[in-house]
């Protein structure tokens, strides 16, 4: 389980945070994150914890105005700094109630969801491993020779699971989740894989060949 004093890569914070790169990237060029909440040392980095004040943000923005969302992620950030060396699922019994006057607001919800996603991120993390010896070092599904982004790929396309787990037979369902996970947070880079090139590792389950039709007379 992580601890609110992790810092993640860009991807993983817009993972957990259930929102795209360039959204984390803008809370950190407008300074929406108060300090101590990123890092720009040796690459951009963001504190575990500033995905609860990112979710809110964005999620709430319907709802609330900029200057709302700005004073209660001010308010909650000063809270959370308190809580930098405690694991991220002790900070759920804490009180994230935000009060201004007549507005109300309670980030529990996005503390909840910040911590289970990072557990989420947390067991992908330890499903992958890269062996020299293996698909030249390409990240793969620990104990298999399944490679997580062609795994992860199924999934982006939408292929039902049940069709994912008959081509892949040593996985199951909580692994083919993880490594789409794990994609999400850590995309590949380089050009991606011709379609209809058969991952390695893949299993045919059916084969179907449609005839080509003649010409019209």
């Amino acid at each position: 389980m992580g601890s609110a004093a992790d810092m993640l890569k860009p991807t993983e914070a817009a993972m957990v945070a259930r929102v795209t790169l360039r959204d984390v990237n803008r809370v950190i060029d407008e300074r929406i994150l108060p300090e101590g909440f990123f890092s720009l040392d040796d690459g951009r980095r963001v504190a575990a914890t500033a995905c609860t004040l990112i979710a809110f943000y964005f999620d709430s923005a319907k709802r609330l105005t900029s200057e709302e969302r700005l004073f209660a992620i001010r308010e909650v950030g000063s809270r959370l700094r308190r809580f930098r060396a405690r694991a991220l699922s002790s900070l759920i019994d804490e009180d994230w109630i935000v009060r201004d006057e007549f507005l109300t607001i309670d980030l529990a919800p996005f503390v909840r969801r910040t911590k289970e996603r990072m557990d989420r991120l947390t067991a992908a993390r330890q499903l992958v491993v890269s062996d020299p010896e293996i698909l030249g070092g390409a990240p793969i599904v620990r104990g298999t020779r399944v490679p997580v982004y062609d795994v992860a790929a199924c999934v982006e396309a939408g292929l039902p699971t049940k069709r994912i787990l008959a081509a892949y037979p040593s996985l199951d369902e909580n692994q083919v989740e993880l490594a789409a996970i794990y994609a999400e947070a850590n995309p590949p880079r380089g050009r991606p894989r011709s379609s209809d090139e058969l991952p390695e590792g893949a299993v045919i389950v059916a084969e179907r060949r449609v005839p080509r039709r003649g010409k019209a007379g």
